[in-house]
Protein backbone atom coordinates (compact mmCIF):
# COMPACT_ATOMS: atom_id res chain seq x y z
CA UNK A 1 0.00 0.00 0.00
CA UNK A 2 3.13 2.64 0.54
CA UNK A 3 4.60 1.71 -2.31
CA UNK A 4 1.06 2.70 -4.41
CA UNK A 5 0.42 5.89 -2.13
CA UNK A 6 4.30 6.98 -2.79
CA UNK A 7 3.97 6.08 -6.93
CA UNK A 8 0.38 8.43 -6.63
CA UNK A 9 2.08 11.07 -4.37
CA UNK A 10 5.13 11.05 -7.20
CA UNK A 11 2.52 11.22 -9.96
CA UNK A 12 0.68 14.09 -8.35
CA UNK A 13 3.86 15.78 -7.83
CA UNK A 14 4.92 15.48 -11.53
CA UNK A 15 1.14 16.52 -12.99
CA UNK A 16 1.81 19.70 -10.66
CA UNK A 17 4.54 20.84 -11.74
CA UNK A 18 4.06 20.01 -15.63
CA UNK A 19 1.03 22.05 -15.08
CA UNK A 20 2.86 24.74 -13.46
CA UNK A 21 5.44 24.67 -16.17
CA UNK A 22 2.68 24.95 -18.87
CA UNK A 23 0.94 28.02 -17.12
CA UNK A 24 4.52 30.00 -16.95
CA UNK A 25 4.92 28.91 -20.47
CA UNK A 26 2.06 30.42 -22.00
CA UNK A 27 2.37 32.99 -20.02
CA UNK A 28 4.78 34.66 -22.20
CA UNK A 29 4.22 34.84 -26.26
CA UNK A 30 4.34 36.72 -29.40
CA UNK A 31 2.53 37.95 -32.15
CA UNK A 32 4.12 36.10 -35.83
CA UNK A 33 7.14 37.01 -36.75
CA UNK A 34 7.23 40.32 -34.62
CA UNK A 35 10.12 38.95 -32.27
CA UNK A 36 8.78 40.64 -29.13
CA UNK A 37 8.32 38.82 -26.30
CA UNK A 38 5.08 39.47 -24.64
CA UNK A 39 5.29 39.47 -21.12
CA UNK A 40 3.30 40.59 -17.47
CA UNK A 41 2.04 42.75 -17.18
CA UNK A 42 0.78 42.16 -20.62
CA UNK A 43 -1.11 39.22 -21.97
CA UNK A 44 -2.64 38.10 -25.40
CA UNK A 45 -6.47 38.25 -25.71
CA UNK A 46 -8.04 35.04 -26.95
CA UNK A 47 -4.56 33.10 -26.20
CA UNK A 48 -3.34 33.76 -22.90
CA UNK A 49 -5.28 33.79 -19.25
CA UNK A 50 -6.19 37.19 -18.04
CA UNK A 51 -3.97 35.43 -15.04
CA UNK A 52 -0.88 35.64 -17.06
CA UNK A 53 -1.10 39.41 -17.02
CA UNK A 54 -2.92 42.60 -15.29
CA UNK A 55 -5.94 44.61 -15.55
CA UNK A 56 -6.17 47.13 -19.05
CA UNK A 57 -2.92 45.38 -20.20
CA UNK A 58 -4.20 43.35 -22.63
CA UNK A 59 -3.26 42.78 -26.35
CA UNK A 60 -3.95 41.40 -29.31
CA UNK A 61 -2.65 40.47 -32.48
CA UNK A 62 -4.07 41.26 -35.73
CA UNK A 63 -3.70 39.00 -39.50
CA UNK A 64 -0.46 41.41 -40.15
CA UNK A 65 1.05 39.94 -36.85
CA UNK A 66 1.02 43.48 -35.80
CA UNK A 67 0.38 44.11 -31.64
CA UNK A 68 -2.52 46.32 -31.05
CA UNK A 69 -3.16 48.26 -27.53
CA UNK A 70 -6.81 48.80 -27.98
CA UNK A 71 -7.75 52.12 -26.34
CA UNK A 72 -11.04 54.19 -24.81
CA UNK A 73 -12.82 55.72 -28.14
CA UNK A 74 -11.70 52.71 -30.21
CA UNK A 75 -8.30 53.96 -30.47
CA UNK A 76 -6.36 51.70 -31.40
CA UNK A 77 -2.09 51.78 -31.23
CA UNK A 78 0.47 49.59 -33.14
CA UNK A 79 3.16 48.47 -30.40
CA UNK A 80 7.11 48.41 -31.69
CA UNK A 81 8.78 48.11 -28.06
CA UNK A 82 8.07 47.69 -24.94
CA UNK A 83 10.79 48.55 -22.17
CA UNK A 84 9.60 46.52 -19.08
CA UNK A 85 13.24 48.37 -17.07
CA UNK A 86 11.63 51.70 -17.16
CA UNK A 87 7.71 50.73 -17.95
CA UNK A 88 7.39 52.39 -21.55
CA UNK A 89 5.42 51.60 -24.34
CA UNK A 90 6.60 52.85 -27.96
CA UNK A 91 3.32 53.00 -30.40
CA UNK A 92 2.03 54.66 -33.26
CA UNK A 93 -0.83 55.95 -34.18
CA UNK A 94 -1.07 55.24 -38.15
CA UNK A 95 -5.35 56.17 -38.01
CA UNK A 96 -4.03 59.52 -36.17
CA UNK A 97 -7.27 59.28 -33.73
CA UNK A 98 -5.15 59.43 -30.71
CA UNK A 99 -4.59 63.08 -31.48
CA UNK A 100 -7.91 64.57 -30.99
CA UNK A 101 -9.00 61.83 -27.66
CA UNK A 102 -6.01 61.71 -25.83
CA UNK A 103 -7.80 64.52 -23.38
CA UNK A 104 -9.99 61.06 -22.48
CA UNK A 105 -7.28 59.04 -20.80
CA UNK A 106 -6.27 61.52 -18.05
CA UNK A 107 -7.54 58.74 -15.41
CA UNK A 108 -6.19 55.75 -17.47
CA UNK A 109 -3.47 53.14 -16.62
CA UNK A 110 -1.24 54.98 -19.01
CA UNK A 111 0.50 58.49 -18.98
CA UNK A 112 0.63 59.27 -23.13
CA UNK A 113 3.40 61.45 -24.14
CA UNK A 114 3.68 62.88 -28.02
CA UNK A 115 6.94 63.54 -29.70
CA UNK A 116 5.44 65.51 -32.72
CA UNK A 117 6.93 66.62 -35.92
CA UNK A 118 7.11 69.93 -38.21
CA UNK A 119 4.88 67.81 -40.73
CA UNK A 120 0.82 68.67 -40.41
CA UNK A 121 -2.61 67.02 -41.46
CA UNK A 122 -5.42 69.35 -42.47
CA UNK A 123 -8.33 67.79 -41.06
CA UNK A 124 -11.27 68.11 -43.52
CA UNK A 125 -15.42 67.53 -42.77
CA UNK A 126 -16.56 66.16 -46.13
CA UNK A 127 -20.39 64.90 -47.02
CA UNK A 128 -20.79 61.08 -48.15
CA UNK A 129 -22.46 62.18 -51.28
CA UNK A 130 -18.89 63.31 -52.46
CA UNK A 131 -17.02 60.63 -53.32
CA UNK A 132 -12.89 60.94 -52.56
CA UNK A 133 -10.20 58.44 -52.81
CA UNK A 134 -8.05 60.46 -49.87
CA UNK A 135 -7.47 58.14 -46.11
CA UNK A 136 -10.49 58.67 -44.04
CA UNK A 137 -9.89 59.18 -40.02
CA UNK A 138 -12.23 56.23 -38.94
CA UNK A 139 -12.30 56.79 -35.51
CA UNK A 140 -13.93 60.52 -36.39
CA UNK A 141 -15.86 60.03 -39.01
CA UNK A 142 -19.52 59.10 -38.26
CA UNK A 143 -22.51 57.51 -40.24
CA UNK A 144 -23.62 60.89 -41.63
CA UNK A 145 -20.26 62.43 -42.59
CA UNK A 146 -16.54 61.30 -43.20
CA UNK A 147 -13.05 63.13 -41.49
CA UNK A 148 -10.43 62.91 -44.64
CA UNK A 149 -6.69 63.89 -43.36
CA UNK A 150 -4.69 65.59 -46.30
CA UNK A 151 -1.05 66.50 -46.41
CA UNK A 152 -0.80 70.55 -45.66
CA UNK A 153 1.85 71.19 -47.63
CA UNK A 154 0.14 68.63 -50.87
CA UNK A 155 -1.92 71.13 -53.36
CA UNK A 156 -5.67 70.71 -52.70
CA UNK A 157 -7.99 69.98 -55.39
CA UNK A 158 -11.27 72.19 -55.07
CA UNK A 159 -13.03 70.07 -57.41
CA UNK A 160 -12.68 66.71 -54.88
CA UNK A 161 -12.77 68.89 -51.95
CA UNK A 162 -16.18 71.44 -52.75
CA UNK A 163 -18.46 69.91 -50.24
CA UNK A 164 -15.57 69.30 -47.51
CA UNK A 165 -15.52 71.83 -44.14
CA UNK A 166 -11.62 72.77 -43.12
CA UNK A 167 -11.87 71.75 -39.48
CA UNK A 168 -8.59 71.94 -37.96
CA UNK A 169 -4.73 71.45 -38.88
CA UNK A 170 -2.87 68.27 -36.86
CA UNK A 171 0.34 67.92 -36.18
CA UNK A 172 1.91 64.37 -37.33
CA UNK A 173 2.51 62.27 -34.24
CA UNK A 174 6.02 60.23 -35.02
CA UNK A 175 6.58 59.04 -31.66
CA UNK A 176 4.00 58.06 -29.07
CA UNK A 177 5.18 56.80 -25.52
CA UNK A 178 2.41 55.33 -22.94
CA UNK A 179 4.23 54.95 -19.88
CA UNK A 180 2.55 53.00 -16.63
CA UNK A 181 3.34 52.80 -12.69
CA UNK A 182 1.36 50.66 -11.80
CA UNK A 183 2.07 47.49 -11.44
CA UNK A 184 5.86 48.54 -10.36
CA UNK A 185 7.78 45.68 -12.24
CA UNK A 186 10.49 47.88 -12.88
CA UNK A 187 12.86 46.15 -10.18
CA UNK A 188 12.43 43.03 -11.37
CA UNK A 189 13.96 43.71 -14.45
CA UNK A 190 17.06 45.62 -13.11
CA UNK A 191 17.34 42.38 -11.38
CA UNK A 192 16.92 40.32 -14.72
CA UNK A 193 14.23 38.55 -12.99
CA UNK A 194 10.59 39.04 -13.81
CA UNK A 195 7.21 39.97 -12.44
CA UNK A 196 4.36 38.22 -11.77
CA UNK A 197 1.31 38.48 -9.65
CA UNK A 198 1.83 37.36 -5.94
CA UNK A 199 -1.31 34.98 -4.60
CA UNK A 200 -2.17 36.09 -1.32
CA UNK A 201 -5.87 36.44 0.60
CA UNK A 202 -5.68 40.03 0.33
CA UNK A 203 -8.01 41.78 -2.41
CA UNK A 204 -5.45 44.34 -3.68
CA UNK A 205 -3.21 42.55 -6.04
CA UNK A 206 0.72 42.53 -5.40
CA UNK A 207 3.17 41.49 -7.20
CA UNK A 208 6.88 39.79 -6.56
CA UNK A 209 9.72 38.68 -8.72
CA UNK A 210 10.30 34.85 -9.76
CA UNK A 211 12.75 32.99 -11.12
CA UNK A 212 16.68 33.30 -12.42
CA UNK A 213 18.69 36.32 -13.31
CA UNK A 214 17.97 36.38 -17.38
CA UNK A 215 21.50 37.09 -18.82
CA UNK A 216 22.61 40.10 -20.56
CA UNK A 217 22.09 40.93 -24.05
CA UNK A 218 25.65 39.86 -24.75
CA UNK A 219 25.95 37.37 -22.11
CA UNK A 220 23.06 36.05 -23.91
CA UNK A 221 24.17 36.02 -27.42
CA UNK A 222 27.60 33.80 -25.79
CA UNK A 223 25.18 31.74 -23.67
CA UNK A 224 23.03 31.09 -27.23
CA UNK A 225 26.15 30.43 -28.73
CA UNK A 226 27.70 28.19 -26.17
CA UNK A 227 24.06 26.07 -26.18
CA UNK A 228 23.96 25.64 -29.95
CA UNK A 229 27.74 24.57 -29.49
CA UNK A 230 27.03 22.24 -26.93
CA UNK A 231 23.71 20.79 -28.86
CA UNK A 232 25.72 20.13 -32.08
CA UNK A 233 28.30 18.43 -30.17
CA UNK A 234 26.00 16.25 -28.33
CA UNK A 235 24.46 15.49 -31.49
CA UNK A 236 26.88 15.00 -33.06
CA UNK A 237 27.87 12.38 -30.11
CA UNK A 238 24.64 11.28 -30.77
CA UNK A 239 24.35 10.77 -33.96
CA UNK A 240 27.90 8.54 -33.66
CA UNK A 241 26.53 6.68 -30.60
CA UNK A 242 22.82 5.25 -32.35
CA UNK A 243 25.83 4.76 -35.44
CA UNK A 244 27.80 2.32 -33.39
CA UNK A 245 24.65 0.63 -31.93
CA UNK A 246 23.50 0.19 -35.55
CA UNK A 247 26.47 -1.15 -36.91
CA UNK A 248 26.98 -3.16 -33.97
CA UNK A 249 23.58 -4.53 -34.42
CA UNK A 250 24.47 -5.20 -38.06
CA UNK A 251 27.12 -7.03 -37.18
CA UNK A 252 25.43 -9.08 -34.40
CA UNK A 253 23.14 -10.28 -36.95
CA UNK A 254 25.72 -10.41 -39.67
CA UNK A 255 27.49 -12.88 -37.25
CA UNK A 256 24.69 -14.51 -36.02
CA UNK A 257 23.57 -15.92 -39.36
CA UNK A 258 27.51 -16.82 -40.24
CA UNK A 259 26.97 -19.19 -37.13
CA UNK A 260 23.72 -20.73 -38.21
CA UNK A 261 25.42 -21.39 -41.72
CA UNK A 262 28.86 -22.63 -40.14
CA UNK A 263 26.06 -25.13 -37.95
CA UNK A 264 24.26 -25.76 -41.01
CA UNK A 265 27.95 -26.39 -42.77
CA UNK A 266 29.00 -28.81 -39.96
CA UNK A 267 25.82 -30.96 -40.21
CA UNK A 268 26.27 -30.96 -44.10
CA UNK A 269 29.88 -32.26 -43.37
CA UNK A 270 28.50 -35.51 -41.37
CA UNK A 271 28.64 -38.06 -44.04
CA UNK A 272 25.51 -37.61 -46.53
CA UNK A 273 24.51 -39.92 -48.86
CA UNK A 274 24.04 -38.02 -52.60
CA UNK A 275 22.46 -38.74 -55.65
CA UNK A 276 24.19 -39.38 -58.81
CA UNK A 277 22.27 -36.10 -60.10
CA UNK A 278 23.24 -34.08 -56.69
CA UNK A 279 26.82 -34.76 -57.52
CA UNK A 280 26.01 -33.93 -61.21
CA UNK A 281 25.17 -30.72 -59.92
CA UNK A 282 27.38 -29.67 -57.20
CA UNK A 283 30.25 -30.76 -60.30
CA UNK A 284 28.25 -28.34 -62.64
CA UNK A 285 28.39 -31.78 -64.80
CA UNK A 286 31.78 -32.58 -63.94
CA UNK A 287 33.53 -30.16 -65.36
CA UNK A 288 36.30 -29.06 -63.59
CA UNK A 289 38.62 -32.16 -63.29
CA UNK A 290 41.21 -31.70 -60.65
CA UNK A 291 43.34 -34.96 -61.72
CA UNK A 292 43.00 -38.90 -62.09
CA UNK A 293 44.20 -41.57 -60.01
CA UNK A 294 44.39 -45.41 -60.44
CA UNK A 295 40.84 -45.67 -58.72
CA UNK A 296 38.97 -42.69 -60.16
CA UNK A 297 38.75 -38.98 -61.28
CA UNK A 298 38.34 -36.06 -59.15
CA UNK A 299 36.38 -32.99 -59.58
CA UNK A 300 36.15 -30.31 -58.46
CA UNK A 301 32.65 -29.04 -56.78
CA UNK A 302 30.77 -26.65 -54.55
CA UNK A 303 27.75 -27.61 -52.05
CA UNK A 304 24.76 -25.44 -51.41
CA UNK A 305 26.12 -23.38 -49.14
CA UNK A 306 29.51 -22.71 -50.87
CA UNK A 307 31.62 -24.99 -49.05
CA UNK A 308 34.30 -26.11 -51.29
CA UNK A 309 34.79 -29.80 -52.15
CA UNK A 310 36.25 -32.69 -53.99
CA UNK A 311 34.20 -35.46 -55.55
CA UNK A 312 36.37 -38.73 -56.67
CA UNK A 313 34.35 -40.39 -59.10
CA UNK A 314 35.65 -44.42 -58.62
CA UNK A 315 36.02 -46.33 -62.04
CA UNK A 316 34.67 -49.87 -61.91
CA UNK A 317 38.25 -51.68 -61.39
CA UNK A 318 36.60 -53.73 -58.49
CA UNK A 319 33.23 -55.58 -59.11
CA UNK A 320 32.12 -55.93 -55.43
CA UNK A 321 33.34 -52.05 -55.20
CA UNK A 322 36.37 -52.95 -52.39
CA UNK A 323 37.72 -50.07 -52.47
CA UNK A 324 34.82 -48.01 -52.28
CA UNK A 325 33.73 -50.04 -49.14
CA UNK A 326 37.37 -50.08 -47.57
CA UNK A 327 37.08 -46.22 -47.94
CA UNK A 328 34.00 -45.70 -46.24
CA UNK A 329 34.34 -47.88 -43.86
CA UNK A 330 37.63 -46.30 -42.19
CA UNK A 331 36.83 -42.31 -43.19
CA UNK A 332 33.66 -43.14 -40.79
CA UNK A 333 35.65 -43.49 -37.83
CA UNK A 334 38.14 -40.53 -38.80
CA UNK A 335 38.00 -37.32 -37.28
CA UNK A 336 41.89 -35.39 -37.60
CA UNK A 337 43.25 -32.16 -38.73
CA UNK A 338 45.55 -34.59 -40.46
CA UNK A 339 43.18 -36.11 -42.30
CA UNK A 340 40.92 -35.15 -44.92
CA UNK A 341 37.44 -34.64 -44.15
CA UNK A 342 34.95 -37.04 -46.26
CA UNK A 343 31.68 -35.00 -46.15
CA UNK A 344 29.55 -37.59 -48.11
CA UNK A 345 29.30 -40.34 -51.18
CA UNK A 346 27.22 -41.77 -53.34
CA UNK A 347 26.69 -45.52 -53.87
CA UNK A 348 23.82 -44.99 -56.84
CA UNK A 349 23.87 -48.13 -58.66
CA UNK A 350 26.85 -49.18 -59.95
CA UNK A 351 27.59 -45.09 -59.43
CA UNK A 352 30.35 -44.50 -56.66
CA UNK A 353 31.43 -41.90 -55.45
CA UNK A 354 33.37 -39.94 -52.39
CA UNK A 355 32.92 -36.40 -51.47
CA UNK A 356 35.91 -34.85 -49.39
CA UNK A 357 36.99 -31.58 -48.17
CA UNK A 358 38.58 -29.22 -51.05
CA UNK A 359 42.28 -28.26 -50.09
CA UNK A 360 43.63 -25.80 -53.44
CA UNK A 361 47.20 -26.48 -52.75
CA UNK A 362 46.92 -29.95 -54.73
CA UNK A 363 49.27 -32.58 -53.46
CA UNK A 364 52.60 -32.84 -51.85
CA UNK A 365 53.74 -34.37 -55.08
CA UNK A 366 53.61 -31.42 -56.85
CA UNK A 367 56.19 -29.61 -54.72
CA UNK A 368 59.09 -32.73 -54.52
CA UNK A 369 61.84 -30.28 -56.34
CA UNK A 370 65.31 -29.70 -55.59
CA UNK A 371 66.12 -26.94 -52.75
CA UNK A 372 67.33 -24.81 -55.75
CA UNK A 373 64.15 -24.90 -57.63
CA UNK A 374 63.05 -21.70 -56.46
CA UNK A 375 59.72 -21.76 -57.75
CA UNK A 376 58.86 -25.18 -56.60
CA UNK A 377 60.95 -25.60 -53.13
CA UNK A 378 58.57 -24.69 -50.34
CA UNK A 379 61.52 -24.43 -47.92
CA UNK A 380 63.18 -26.40 -45.19
CA UNK A 381 61.06 -24.84 -42.11
CA UNK A 382 57.56 -25.89 -44.12
CA UNK A 383 58.99 -29.06 -45.12
CA UNK A 384 59.32 -30.05 -41.75
CA UNK A 385 55.79 -28.89 -40.98
CA UNK A 386 54.47 -31.13 -43.59
CA UNK A 387 56.45 -34.29 -42.64
CA UNK A 388 55.51 -34.04 -38.64
CA UNK A 389 51.68 -33.06 -39.86
CA UNK A 390 51.88 -36.33 -41.89
CA UNK A 391 53.52 -38.26 -38.63
CA UNK A 392 50.90 -37.13 -36.07
CA UNK A 393 47.92 -38.53 -38.83
CA UNK A 394 49.54 -41.69 -39.19
CA UNK A 395 50.28 -41.69 -36.01
CA UNK A 396 46.03 -41.65 -35.01
CA UNK A 397 45.26 -44.05 -37.48
CA UNK A 398 47.36 -46.39 -35.87
CA UNK A 399 46.12 -45.43 -32.32
CA UNK A 400 44.15 -42.89 -32.00
CA UNK A 401 40.75 -44.75 -33.32
CA UNK A 402 39.24 -48.05 -32.10
CA UNK A 403 40.87 -50.43 -34.61
CA UNK A 404 43.88 -49.65 -36.07
CA UNK A 405 43.70 -48.34 -39.56
CA UNK A 406 47.10 -49.42 -41.69
CA UNK A 407 46.39 -46.73 -44.82
CA UNK A 408 49.11 -48.87 -47.12
CA UNK A 409 49.41 -46.15 -49.64
CA UNK A 410 51.77 -43.27 -47.67
CA UNK A 411 52.85 -41.53 -50.67
CA UNK A 412 53.54 -37.35 -51.94
CA UNK A 413 50.26 -37.87 -54.33
CA UNK A 414 48.17 -39.20 -50.98
CA UNK A 415 49.19 -35.94 -48.84
CA UNK A 416 46.81 -32.78 -49.94
CA UNK A 417 47.86 -29.47 -48.40
CA UNK A 418 45.53 -26.53 -47.37
CA UNK A 419 45.76 -23.10 -47.67
CA UNK A 420 48.30 -22.48 -44.98
CA UNK A 421 50.03 -25.72 -46.18
CA UNK A 422 48.59 -27.99 -43.72
CA UNK A 423 49.48 -31.50 -44.88
CA UNK A 424 46.02 -34.02 -44.89
CA UNK A 425 46.46 -37.83 -45.63
CA UNK A 426 43.86 -38.71 -48.53
CA UNK A 427 43.30 -41.79 -50.53
CA UNK A 428 42.18 -44.57 -48.21
CA UNK A 429 40.87 -47.20 -50.86
CA UNK A 430 43.18 -49.87 -50.05
CA UNK A 431 43.34 -48.97 -45.94
CA UNK A 432 42.73 -52.48 -43.98
CA UNK A 433 40.98 -52.21 -40.54
CA UNK A 434 42.81 -54.29 -37.50
CA UNK A 435 42.71 -55.36 -33.93
CA UNK A 436 45.26 -52.92 -31.85
CA UNK A 437 45.66 -56.06 -29.91
CA UNK A 438 46.72 -57.78 -32.83
CA UNK A 439 50.69 -56.72 -34.13
CA UNK A 440 50.60 -59.02 -37.52
CA UNK A 441 47.72 -58.81 -40.02
CA UNK A 442 47.18 -61.50 -42.83
CA UNK A 443 46.78 -60.48 -45.97
CA UNK A 444 46.66 -62.36 -49.64
CA UNK A 445 47.91 -59.79 -51.84
CA UNK A 446 50.38 -56.67 -52.21
CA UNK A 447 48.92 -53.38 -51.34
CA UNK A 448 50.85 -50.35 -52.31
CA UNK A 449 52.29 -48.41 -54.53
CA UNK A 450 56.07 -49.50 -56.22
CA UNK A 451 58.84 -47.36 -54.38
CA UNK A 452 56.70 -47.07 -50.87
CA UNK A 453 55.58 -50.46 -50.25
CA UNK A 454 57.67 -52.39 -47.07
CA UNK A 455 59.58 -55.33 -47.67
CA UNK A 456 57.65 -57.61 -45.86
CA UNK A 457 54.37 -56.80 -47.55
CA UNK A 458 56.49 -58.66 -50.57
CA UNK A 459 57.76 -61.41 -48.89
CA UNK A 460 57.61 -62.87 -45.37
CA UNK A 461 61.32 -63.37 -45.33
CA UNK A 462 61.57 -59.63 -44.00
CA UNK A 463 58.83 -60.28 -41.20
CA UNK A 464 55.45 -60.16 -40.40
CA UNK A 465 53.09 -57.16 -42.04
CA UNK A 466 51.90 -54.80 -39.38
CA UNK A 467 51.52 -50.84 -38.42
CA UNK A 468 55.68 -50.79 -39.29
CA UNK A 469 54.35 -50.98 -43.24
CA UNK A 470 52.91 -47.30 -43.34
CA UNK A 471 56.70 -46.45 -41.10
CA UNK A 472 58.55 -47.53 -44.10
CA UNK A 473 56.06 -45.56 -46.37
CA UNK A 474 56.22 -42.80 -44.58
CA UNK A 475 60.19 -42.90 -44.22
CA UNK A 476 60.61 -43.38 -48.25
CA UNK A 477 58.29 -40.08 -48.73
CA UNK A 478 60.33 -38.09 -46.02
CA UNK A 479 63.53 -39.01 -47.92
CA UNK A 480 62.44 -38.08 -50.97
CA UNK A 481 61.51 -34.72 -49.70
CA UNK A 482 65.15 -34.44 -48.53
CA UNK A 483 66.55 -35.52 -51.75
CA UNK A 484 63.51 -33.77 -53.96
CA UNK A 485 63.10 -36.39 -56.61
CA UNK A 486 61.48 -39.97 -56.33
CA UNK A 487 62.95 -42.59 -54.88
CA UNK A 488 62.76 -44.87 -57.96
CA UNK A 489 64.13 -43.60 -61.59
CA UNK A 490 62.00 -45.90 -64.30
CA UNK A 491 64.01 -44.25 -66.94
CA UNK A 492 67.15 -45.09 -65.81
CA UNK A 493 68.97 -48.23 -66.79
CA UNK A 494 69.75 -50.49 -63.71
CA UNK A 495 73.20 -50.59 -64.30
CA UNK A 496 73.64 -46.65 -63.77
CA UNK A 497 71.19 -46.32 -61.15
CA UNK A 498 71.96 -45.68 -58.07
CA UNK A 499 69.42 -46.75 -54.89
CA UNK A 500 67.94 -43.11 -53.66
CA UNK A 501 67.84 -43.94 -50.06
CA UNK A 502 71.51 -45.04 -49.59
CA UNK A 503 72.15 -42.08 -52.15
CA UNK A 504 71.32 -40.05 -48.75
CA UNK A 505 72.90 -42.71 -46.43
CA UNK A 506 76.38 -42.24 -48.38
CA UNK A 507 75.86 -38.25 -47.88
CA UNK A 508 75.50 -38.60 -43.80
CA UNK A 509 78.00 -41.27 -43.76
CA UNK A 510 81.22 -39.19 -45.31
CA UNK A 511 80.62 -36.08 -43.81
CA UNK A 512 76.86 -35.61 -42.32
CA UNK A 513 76.73 -32.74 -44.81
CA UNK A 514 74.03 -33.60 -47.34
CA UNK A 515 75.20 -30.74 -49.96
CA UNK A 516 71.83 -29.58 -51.28
CA UNK A 517 70.98 -26.14 -51.37
CA UNK A 518 70.36 -24.06 -47.80
CA UNK A 519 69.55 -20.49 -47.51
CA UNK A 520 68.91 -20.15 -43.84
CA UNK A 521 71.05 -20.52 -41.08
CA UNK A 522 68.89 -23.60 -39.43
CA UNK A 523 68.32 -25.23 -42.89
CA UNK A 524 70.81 -27.69 -42.57
CA UNK A 525 70.00 -29.04 -39.28
CA UNK A 526 66.46 -29.57 -40.26
CA UNK A 527 67.56 -31.68 -43.85
CA UNK A 528 69.98 -33.45 -41.46
CA UNK A 529 66.89 -34.80 -39.04
CA UNK A 530 64.93 -35.59 -41.73
CA UNK A 531 67.29 -37.64 -43.17
CA UNK A 532 67.76 -39.37 -40.23
CA UNK A 533 64.12 -40.10 -39.44
CA UNK A 534 63.53 -40.96 -42.83
CA UNK A 535 66.50 -43.93 -42.83
CA UNK A 536 65.47 -44.92 -39.66
CA UNK A 537 61.53 -45.92 -40.83
CA UNK A 538 62.97 -47.97 -43.78
CA UNK A 539 65.20 -50.40 -41.98
CA UNK A 540 64.52 -53.35 -43.88
CA UNK A 541 63.36 -55.33 -40.77
CA UNK A 542 60.31 -53.91 -39.20
CA UNK A 543 61.43 -54.55 -35.37
CA UNK A 544 64.04 -51.71 -36.09
CA UNK A 545 62.00 -48.74 -36.97
CA UNK A 546 60.62 -46.64 -35.09
CA UNK A 547 57.07 -46.38 -33.98
CA UNK A 548 55.01 -43.39 -35.77
CA UNK A 549 54.26 -42.06 -31.87
CA UNK A 550 58.45 -42.01 -31.82
CA UNK A 551 58.69 -40.29 -34.98
CA UNK A 552 56.66 -37.51 -33.77
CA UNK A 553 59.07 -37.07 -30.46
CA UNK A 554 62.41 -37.41 -32.94
CA UNK A 555 60.49 -34.45 -35.30
CA UNK A 556 59.46 -32.25 -32.32
CA UNK A 557 62.78 -32.40 -30.81
CA UNK A 558 66.08 -30.71 -31.65
CA UNK A 559 67.64 -33.16 -33.80
CA UNK A 560 70.97 -33.30 -32.23
CA UNK A 561 71.05 -36.62 -30.05
CA UNK A 562 69.43 -38.22 -33.06
CA UNK A 563 72.00 -41.53 -34.06
CA UNK A 564 72.59 -41.98 -36.79
CA UNK A 565 71.14 -45.79 -38.46
CA UNK A 566 72.51 -48.27 -39.87
CA UNK A 567 72.50 -48.38 -43.52
CA UNK A 568 69.06 -50.28 -44.41
CA UNK A 569 70.23 -52.78 -46.94
CA UNK A 570 73.37 -53.41 -44.63
CA UNK A 571 71.87 -56.58 -43.92
CA UNK A 572 70.90 -57.70 -47.02
CA UNK A 573 73.99 -57.55 -49.46
CA UNK A 574 77.11 -57.16 -48.47
CA UNK A 575 78.47 -55.01 -51.32
CA UNK A 576 76.19 -51.58 -51.77
CA UNK A 577 76.10 -52.26 -55.31
CA UNK A 578 74.41 -55.52 -55.34
CA UNK A 579 72.17 -54.63 -52.42
CA UNK A 580 71.51 -51.20 -54.65
CA UNK A 581 70.36 -53.86 -57.54
CA UNK A 582 68.54 -55.97 -55.47
CA UNK A 583 66.07 -52.73 -54.01
CA UNK A 584 66.06 -51.83 -57.17
CA UNK A 585 64.19 -55.20 -58.12
CA UNK A 586 62.85 -56.02 -55.13
CA UNK A 587 59.44 -55.33 -56.07
CA UNK A 588 59.70 -57.72 -58.96
CA UNK A 589 61.37 -60.29 -57.27
CA UNK A 590 60.06 -60.76 -54.31
CA UNK A 591 56.88 -62.95 -53.98
CA UNK A 592 53.70 -62.07 -52.37
CA UNK A 593 52.70 -63.25 -49.23
CA UNK A 594 49.75 -65.44 -48.61
CA UNK A 595 47.62 -65.19 -45.50
CA UNK A 596 48.30 -67.16 -42.41
CA UNK A 597 44.90 -67.13 -40.83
Amino acid sequence: MMRGSTKKAICLFYFMFIAELGVSLNCTGSCGNHGLDIRFPFWIKDRQPEQCGYSGFDLSCNEMGDIVLELPAAVKLYIDKIDYKNQVIYASDPQGCLRSHHSDFNSSVFHIQFKMSKDNFTIFNCSLNNATSRPKIPCLSTPHYDVLAVDSEQSIDDNELLSCTKMYDLPVQRDIRLSWSNPKCGYCEETGKQCRLRINSSSEPETECYGLPRPKKGARKRNLTIGVTTGSIFFGVLAIAVYQIYSFRKSEEEYQAKVERFLDDYRAMNPTRYSHADLKKMTNQFRDELGQGAYGTVFKGKLTSEIPVAVKVLSNSSEKGEEFVNEMATMARIHHVNVVRLIGFCADGFRRALVYEYLPNDSLQKFISPANAKNVFLGWERLHHIALGVAKGIEYLHQGCDQTILHFDIKPHNILLDNDFNPKIADFGLAKLCSKYKSVISMTRARGTVGYIAPEVFSRNFGNVSYKSDVYSFGMLVLEMVGGRKNVDETAENGDQIYFPEWIYNLLEEGEDLRLHMEEEGDAKIAKKLAIVGLWCIQWNPVDRPSMKIVVQMLEGEGDNLTKPPNPLHSSAPKRKTASIAGRRLHQELAAISETE
